[in-house]
């Protein structure tokens, strides 16, 4: 038998060779990006070759980059396969540690082999060179038997967890001692070996075994288990103590990362990093000795940070000490939120002492004061988004406000005439729905709280409804209660459903303040992402035509899903809404919605729909505004111009500048000359 052939038999027909030497996990006839160049299609694949009785790679993008496993190891290697054929052969049957004699004992490939090994995984350096001091190792995966999962199981890990986080199960693991000495482990029913894939290296997990942890390969300085599946930003982070503990958090919904040990140092640019993607960063270490000395450790080297520890209510045992034992004695995920809970309402003692002062106490109105008109608005967007609302005075926002928020108070939705035209999602599940205003007197807030109550067929205030009470706090004040009352309540009723922040230009010295308004529009949208709430912004100005004023207005004309406009009607009595903007589509083709005081129901109802001629009106009379400002400095402007102009100053999508040019050709808003320039029409002239 040749010694290429002998190989084929050891390594089952080189398919052991290709899973060695492969930097990256592939799956048999299933596409992947070839490692050996820039590929950026995942065109290529290995396969069982029939004809040559051996696994081969086949590069659909690039033939050249085809061939059998001892041609992928030259590749890898950097040698040239018909050159060095021998020391391809040798190269294999070292690494692969494979029971067969090497002939070509003076090759010197191992230089070649150690300058290009950067990207090959599962490395095992010759051991004529222990001064590198590289543990190799080999894996031989197997599937998870059932008692296996039932071990995992048992901490409420399912197999879909195993797979995310690349938890395998082992049949057999070799590798080398400190001392230089091979050795093998392998699984049993008892004791079952399990290992954390890890790049470059692995850690081996031997859960009834004497010695628990092993490592294999190049173990990172900056070990740290769970970042990879980390999402962009989030909540709540938990720092746990181990692999185990990071695995039952994420199969419960929470995020966690361990490093190598509690006893680890934790790298304060790691910190500083995740800092920007959660609120909250949380120690959950061992309730034993070691686990409650490292939390106290931690958390004062870390202490410039605010990073806070939470203790579970475990005896510190071996069987009960960390938060997979927590979870297989039978505790809940919403057992740890209360947990949080608990540990947040200790932190915001103050927080909460205020806001006692500022809720509003339904059951026991404040004394009559000076009646102030309150503008405000009402809640219409998606989730992890702001929604403005703007109007001038005696446009029944409050009103409006009060029909919107009476269908956050039921379990099912309301008619949408009963919402004043609108259709406003249910909240089933009781999360908080947060009102807070800025302007108005608590007497007004107090009479509109009632409203809200019996347009939603209610007598007393749910426990999730907080309608907040701000005028007499500073600027300051307000956004730090806000900021910290939606924590608070977030975590006290499981989620926030709805925000509604009447006066968001009293949150700031001026609106138009351009950094004041971008740092106050950027803040509110970063807490909509965290707490995957939609949050009202009500802007007490009277829109120029369909753009806000102000740079509050600006910033929020940009980062806003939508914006909507509360005005009168040419009927006094009615008064109309309008959309200024949208996240698809255009605002103008959207219809316009009237509302009016029913003396009968003693509050203000809905009244249809403007008619298509008086849609019509206002669409063309807000474009003709809008081509005389753009055409103001100039006479003529190229399609392409016009375009990203009409974009800029409407916030709409290409599409729709484009549909919009086209109309206005056709209204004789827009003309088009020769050269296929745009300037003003007849009826801007008008």
């Amino acid at each position: 038998m040749s010694l290429k052939e002998e190989i084929l038999s050891k390594t089952n027909r080189g398919l052991e060779v290709f899973c060695f030497y492969m930097p990256i996990d592939f799956v048999l006839k299933r596409n992947f990006r070839n490692p050996l160049y820039d590929d950026k299609r995942a065109s290529c694949n290995i396969y069982y070759d029939k004809k040559g009785d051996c696994y081969r790679m086949k590069d659909f993008g690039n033939e050249l980059y085809s061939g059998d496993c001892f041609w992928f190891v030259a590749a890898m290697l950097g040698l040239d396969i018909r050159m060095d054929f021998q020391k391809v052969l040798t190269a294999i049957i070292r690494d692969l540690n494979l029971n067969i004699p090497v002939l070509d004992k003076g090759s010197r490939y191992c230089d070649l082999y150690l300058r290009n090994r950067a990207s090959i995984p599962h490395k095992k350096p010759e051991q004529e060179h222990p001064a590198e001091n590289k543990k190799w190792f080999n894996l031989y995966e197997q599937p998870f038997k059932p008692d296996e999962i039932a071990y995992w199981q048992q901490y409420g890990i399912t197999a879909k967890t195993l797979q995310r986080f690349a938890v395998k199960s082992l049949l057999r693991y070799e590798s080398v001692s400190n001392q230089g000495k091979v050795y093998t482990l392998s699984s049993t029913e008892k004791e079952p070996v399990f290992c954390y894939m890890m790049g470059d290296f692995v850690k081996i997990y031997r859960p009834f075994s004497k010695m628990r942890f092993l490592y294999g390969g190049e173990k990172d300085e900056h070990y740290i288990f769970g970042l990879e599946q980390l999402p962009s930003k989030g909540d709540i982070l938990f720092i746990t103590g181990g692999e185990k503990d990071v695995l039952s958090l994420s199969a419960h919904h929470f995020n966690a990362i361990c490093f190598n040990s509690e006893t680890a140092s934790i790298p304060e640019n790691i910190i500083e990093s995740l800092q920007l993607r959660f609120r909250h960063i949380i120690l959950l270490y061992d309730t034993d000795e070691t686990g409650l000395r490292e939390t106290r450790r931690q958390a004062e080297a870390l202490a410039r940070y605010n990073i806070l520890t939470l203790t579970l209510p475990l005896q510190g045992i071996k069987s009960e000490k960390d938060i997979s034992d927590f979870f297989a004695l039978g505790r809940t995920e919403n057992d740890l939120k209360s947990l949080i809970s608990e540990m947040l309402s200790g932190i915001y003692t103050q927080t909460i002492m205020m806001l006692r002062s500022c809720e509003i106490d339904y059951d026991n109105p404040p004394d009559a004061s000076k009646s102030v008109v309150a503008v405000n608005g009402v809640p219409l967007g998606t989730q992890d988004n702001l929604f403005c609302i703007t109007g001038g005075e005696g446009t029944g926002k409050s009103n409006y406000i009060s029909a919107i928020l009476s269908g956050t108070l039921g379990k099912e939705q309301i008619p949408s005439e009963q919402a004043l035209g609108l259709e406003i999602i249910a909240n089933p599940k009781g999360l908080a729905v947060l009102h807070y205003d800025t302007e108005q007197s608590e007497a007004q807030l107090h009479k509109n709280l009632g409203r809200t109550l019996r347009r939603a067929s209610l007598t007393a205030v749910p426990d999730f409804y907080h309608s907040l009470y701000l005028a007499s706090l500073s600027r300051k004040d307000r956004l730090k209660l806000i900021r910290e009352s939606m924590d608070l309540f977030h975590h006290k009723h499981g989620g926030i459903h709805l925000v509604v922040i009447d006066g968001i230009a009293d949150l700031i010295r001026s609106a138009n303040d351009e950094t004041e308004s971008i740092a106050i529009v950027d803040e509110l949208y970063r807490l909509a992402g965290i707490y995957n709430t939609c949050i009202i912004c009500v802007l007490h100005f009277v829109p120029n035509g369909i753009k806000l004023r102000g740079h509050i207005g600006s910033e929020l004309q940009r980062k806003a899903a939508g914006i909507l406009s509360i005005e009168k009607d040419d009927y006094p009595e009615c008064s109309v809404v309008k959309v200024i903007k949208v996240r698809d589509g255009s605002p103008l083709d959207v219809p316009m919605m009237l509302f009016g005081w029913d003396k009968e129901a003693d509050m203000h109802v809905y009244r249809g729909e403007k008619s298509k001629e008086d849609k019509e009106k206002r669409k063309t009379g807000e474009l003709i505004a809008v081509v005389k400002e753009t055409f103001r400095n100039t006479s003529k402007l190229s399609y392409q111009d016009l375009c990203n102009m009409l974009m800029r100053e409407m916030g709409i999508k290409d599409r729709t500048a484009k549909k919009y040019i086209a109309y206005m050709k056709e209204q004789r808003i827009l003309l088009q000359d020769a050269s296929g320039n745009y300037q003003k029409g007849e009826l801007c002239h008008t």
